[in-house]
């Protein structure tokens, strides 16, 4: 990712106090998630973040465990349930959304890795998805930086936005997990927005987005061999082929956590007490890990979206979630 997309601007002394302060509010029992999200950011973006560096890594240490976490009030049937019967869900809406993200950035003339990216992170699941595809693509930083710079904007709206759209359309907690998981990119903030709704809206929510984010895999093993196409193409040609920076394969290892957990409180009744506790404090830790979140966000990330790449992922987005809705209101997706 460029420095110029991911380096902060000069801090202000308060700052590190702020975050501190912010943190531990966080993970006080009334606040929520989208206020610690919109604090986290409201910091950065006015008084600057000078440990960005370590926000982000514990962003993605937080994350994981939390989700794990969440499986300890899950049960398994349930899981499997909702899990399965939305993967048909998520094999549709994947190619759909594949589909016109690339008439969109062909339309908007983005660049092609770029537009790519943002279109894979917006069908799977955001953030991780990007970071598995842009190795396996060759990815430049800079279109990496792009495309996770426009996901996170779109995310941290969504996380806010969601939840009053859902009560105005007057949605179930199962219409609204539904329609949550299948329409905001990263998991965080379809976990958050789920912990917003409401309990069952959360159960739903985490199900059908981890079953969406096992297509993670056979993406990845498709663009590989897209591109070992494209390198043979490119050689027969005799083009050069420029050695890149990439980011690292990130293994979603935090799905099969999640289900270890959700068995363990299901098949061993002597956990449930233990594992309302564990759940109790994995939703303590989610709502800390968005504000690191909103803490990572930063004034020269917001530069580096672009208008077009940005304008592809928002109109993208906006096609998505309204499609969404219209067919969980419709009753043409449920979960069961």
């Amino acid at each position: 990712m460029s420095e110029s997309a991911t380096l902060p601007r000069p801090a202000s002394t308060l700052a590190t106090p702020l975050l501190i302060l912010g943190a531990v509010l966080a993970l006080a029992p009334f606040t929520s998630a989208a206020v610690a999200l919109l604090g986290g950011a409201a910091i950065a973006l006015i008084f600057g973040n000078p440990v960005h560096a370590q926000t982000h890594a514990w962003t993605h240490r937080l994350l994981p465990l939390a989700v794990v976490g969440l499986g300890a009030e899950m049960n398994l049937g349930t899981v499997a349930r909702v899990g399965l019967h939305g993967l048909g869900y998520t094999a549709i809406s994947l190619s759909l959304v594949m589909g016109l993200g690339l008439l969109l950035g062909r339309y908007l003339k983005v660049d092609r890795d770029a537009g790519l990216l943002i279109s894979i992170g917006t069908a799977i699941c955001g953030g991780s998805a990007i970071a598995a595809a842009a190795p396996v693509l060759r990815a430049r930083p800079h279109q990496v930086s792009v495309a996770l710079a426009t996901v996170f904007l779109l995310n941290a709206v969504a996380l806010v936005v969601f939840p009053p759209i859902g009560h105005m359309a007057h949605l179930g907690q199962d219409p609204f997990g539904l329609w949550a998981a299948l329409a905001i990119h990263d998991t965080s903030s379809v976990v958050g927005a789920g912990l917003a709704y409401g309990p069952r809206a959360l159960e739903v929510a985490t199900t059908v987005k981890l079953a969406r984010a096992l297509w993670i895999v056979p993406m990845t093993l498709g663009l590989g061999y897209l591109v070992a196409s494209r390198r043979r193409k490119a050689a027969q040609a005799g083009d050069k082929l420029e050695a890149e920076d990439a980011l690292p394969v990130k293994k979603p290892w935090f799905i099969g956590g999640f289900l270890l957990m959700a068995a363990l409180v299901t098949w061993i009744p002597a956990l449930h007490a233990a594992g309302h506790v564990v759940a109790a404090a994995a939703h303590h830790v989610l709502v800390l890990t968005l504000f690191l979140i909103g803490a990572g966000l930063s004034r020269e990330a917001l530069k580096a979206v672009g208008f077009r790449p940005f304008l592809q992922g928002l109109l993208l987005w906006l096609l998505v979630g309204s499609l969404g809705l219209g067919a969980v209101k419709l009753g043409l997706l449920s979960v069961g």
